[in-house]
């Protein structure tokens, strides 16, 4: 598809708007390769969630100051070369750092592997400083360091609808018809917008994305957003129910004792206990928690079953299930006593804080969406994020590459594609 140097050379314009949606891993990238890149035009980020993160997000206290959790990625793995170009300048400013800690399987006998079989283990793993959400704070810092203009950050803000503009451009708007914003361009890092999976997730008639082009003003045919949305139509990717501990004195000294500090279930032991992960994160002296990530099939019988504490939840306004949430926080946790009994007696386990947190499309299946399929320049709309098939895909590594290709590609000034 043929695209005229002007095309590219408009977005470098400082009037032209981009909007973002999401603020995980990939929307954090993206922005930070953007500003790297040296555009300077106004960029929002919209989030429905707290703050930035996304899958690798820390659950922090307001009244807690000590506690940080990870409790959806607990590392970052690299196992492509060249690393993505991000890194390097995270890993000076210390925003990252090697992470060097016993990772072990487990089988279904409940015996540990000294090589677990997951690829999230595999390649450089790193951690981040002070949590796993360091790691998109410490993207928007980087973006915010080139000086070529801030980033209009809005959280807690859920973008219900969209609605095209002619002769370019998109407006977001809320569940009220509110608009939120105008922009020139529209990149999504999740697929929530154009996939069919928010009709069955969220209850809504239609993906918003395919809404806006079915009922906006006639448009020239895109062929390639086209191929791009039937691509994400037909994304699968799997869910997970995730159960938060907390301990302090000689519980979380016990939980720390563990030999591991990651443990990975393999097929058989994922199928016995229901479990996929555990992670041992200590967090101040005395205190240490333990984050234990379901099965695709527990999380797949639980679907509706959000955990009060859910951001996606607050911001849809759905009312808490208490009773539904104690039997899958109970269901979780006898699963995890009976998978570390070898370690662990049920006292140590007993009396800890216990949390409960859902991914709705925790890990993306192959086939992702395909890399040429990212930018729709004649619709200006583009894609990013870990369901993208690059190197690294369904973890955060894919996330951070396919954030720097589509701004590579948005930069740059090519004569055609």
């Amino acid at each position: 598809m043929a695209m005229a140097r002007r095309e590219f050379q408009a977005l470098l314009e400082a009037d032209q708007r981009v909007a973002v949606i999401g603020a995980g891993v990939a929307a954090c990238a993206l922005a930070a390769a953007l500003r790297r890149g040296g555009w300077a035009g106004p960029l929002s980020l919209w989030e429905s969630g707290r703050g930035p993160g996304g899958r690798a997000a820390s659950r922090r206290s307001r009244q807690d100051s000590e506690l940080c959790l990870d409790h959806g990625a607990p590392l970052l793995s690299i196992v492509g070369e060249p690393a993505p170009a991000l890194l390097d300048p995270l890993l000076r400013r210390g925003v990252v750092l090697p992470w060097s800690g016993t990772i072990r399987g487990l089988n279904g006998e409940g015996r540990l592997r000294l090589s677990p079989e997951s690829p999230y283990c595999r390649g450089r793993l790193f951690r981040g400083e002070g949590g796993m959400d360091s790691l998109c704070r410490g993207l928007l810092e980087l973006a915010g360091l080139e000086g070529h203009g801030p980033i209009d950050g809005h959280y807690g803000v859920l973008v219900r609808q969209l609605r095209r503009l002619q002769p370019r451009g998109w407006q977001l708007l809320d569940a009220e018809g509110t608009v939120l914003e105008e922009v020139d361009w529209l990149l999504l890092s999740s697929t929530l917008l154009a996939h069919p999976r928010s009709r069955l997730l969220l209850n809504w008639p239609e993906a918003p994305l395919q809404q806006a082009l079915r009922q906006g003003p006639a448009a020239p045919p895109d062929p390639r957003l086209d191929h791009a949305l039937a691509a994400i139509a037909s994304l699968r990717s799997e869910a997970r129910s995730n159960l938060l501990l907390l301990a302090s004195g000689a519980n979380a000294a016990a939980w720390e004792a563990l030999p591991f500090r990651l443990l990975e279930f393999d097929a058989a032991a994922a199928q016995r206990w229901g479990l996929q992960r555990v992670s041992v994160q200590p967090f101040a002296p005395g205190r240490c928690g333990l984050v234990a990530h379901s099965t695709a099939t527990f999380a797949a019988e639980h679907l509706s079953v959000y955990g009060s504490r859910s951001s996606i939840a607050t911001v849809l306004g759905i009312a808490p299930r208490p009773e539904q949430e104690a039997a899958v926080i109970e269901a979780l946790s006898e699963a995890l006593a009976a998978a570390l009994a070898a370690w662990l007696t049920p006292e140590q386990l007993a009396g800890a804080d216990r949390q409960l947190m859902r991914w709705g499309a925790a890990f993306p299946l192959h086939p992702g969406l395909p890399a040429p399929l990212q930018l729709c320049p004649a619709s200006r709309v583009g894609f990013c994020g870990d369901y993208v098939e690059v190197e690294g895909f369904g973890r955060i590594e894919a996330a951070l590459r396919s954030a720097e290709s589509l701004a590579e590609a948005l930069l740059a000034p090519m004569a055609s594609s």
